[in-house]
């Protein structure tokens, strides 16, 4: 019977729910301070010492500043209220901490919902190619005003391979509603693609340029049949083909060409590709100007412009006759971000 008893028992205190406890506490105190009052403990059943003293004792820290007098309330403290509040007090703190668990389990396995906005939103997973992707975007990310979240969004069955540096979110599929909201899909700013199959990363940016028409949209194509027939239905998303075959050629008629790709491309070693807008409040600016101040005060040069009506549309060493208006998108190699560019200098030149 004391067997059945003590199972009957264990198993009722681990499938306890919360409201359930918080019921047995307040009759457990409750029934301490009737019990006290009968022993004649007026002393430790005062408003302020009562919770004081029982929470002490219950824990059984027992400071000894508060103890009882009288030979009942010594028997009702050492039979009652320490073994029945050890009880509870290892109950709640195991509670507290299998929840605290949990919930850190749930963010490290992608199953909670984020709370983010303007954030990057990376989908795909290629294993050490975006974990080299996501390293660039926090180096990129230190050397910004902003630093925007950046989350991580897959299919594949793994756990969150930066949990102290990026969000993470595990879904089932990434043209599925209620996946896609735990990771603010609507609320990102800019959104990469980058899947193993073109297939799924066809559909994915379909998905995701219905779901979110303003963000800043790139997807990545092995095939760049795939990659032509996604711009004509999505002329939004900006699609990254790979360009190795065409590195290899150029590097065989002009040595060094892949070093100096990679070199522009990498925020690690040497000078490298930034960009910068216009403005809304700057006054238009000669490419003239540009160019040859953004040599002189910044050690930068000018290789393309970008008009704001027409972002995905790249003027590659631009006519120095033309001119730059808010809005307007200009990219020069430096050697590190140019966080402030002081336009207003420029169109006084």
């Amino acid at each position: 019977m004391f067997l059945k008893i003590r199972k009957m028992l264990a198993q009722y205190f681990t499938e306890m729910r919360w409201y359930t406890l918080l019921l047995s506490l307040s009759i457990y105190a409750v029934s301490t301070w009737c019990l006290m009052t009968l022993a004649g403990e007026n002393a430790l059943t005062s408003s302020t010492d009562f919770i004081y003293w029982l929470v002490v004792t219950a824990s059984t820290v027992g400071y000894g500043d508060l103890s009882p007098t009288t030979a009942a309330g010594k028997y009702i403290v050492s039979l009652y209220v320490i073994p029945v509040g050890l009880s509870f007090f290892a109950l709640v703190i195991g509670r507290v901490a299998s929840w605290v668990s949990f919930q850190w389990l749930k963010g490290v396995k992608g199953l909670q919902s984020l709370s983010v906005s303007n954030h990057i939103l990376v989908l795909g997973w290629n294993e050490q190619r975006t974990l080299r992707l996501l390293d660039l975007l926090l180096r990129e990310r230190d050397a910004v005003d902003e630093r925007p979240a950046i989350v991580l969004c897959v299919r594949a069955d793994i756990i969150n391979p930066m949990p102290d540096k990026i969000e993470f979110v595990k879904v089932n599929s990434f043209s599925n509603d209620k996946d896609m909201d735990r990771a603010c899909i609507a609320d990102a700013k800019v959104v990469l693609m980058d899947n193993p199959e073109d297939d799924l990363t066809m559909t994915t940016a379909l998905y995701c340029s219905q779901r979110n028409p303003n963000a800043q949209m790139v997807a990545y194509f092995t095939d760049e049949t795939l990659a032509n027939l996604l711009r004509r239905h999505c002329p939004n998303v900006e699609c990254t083909p790979s360009v190795a075959i065409e590195m290899l050629a150029k590097s065989a008629f002009d040595p060094g060409s892949s070093v100096l790709h990679h070199d522009l491309l990498s925020v690690t070693e040497g000078q490298a590709q930034y960009s910068s807008t216009l403005p809304q409040d700057t006054t238009p600016v000669d490419v003239r100007a540009a160019f040859n101040q953004l040599k002189a005060l910044y050690n930068a040069t000018l290789i393309g412009i970008a008009k704001s009506d027409d972002r995905l549309n790249i003027q590659v060493n631009p006519d120095l006759d033309g001119q730059l208006f808010p809005g307007d998108k200009v990219f020069y190699i430096a050697k590190e971000r140019i966080k402030k560019i002081a336009w207003q200098r420029f169109s006084k030149e």
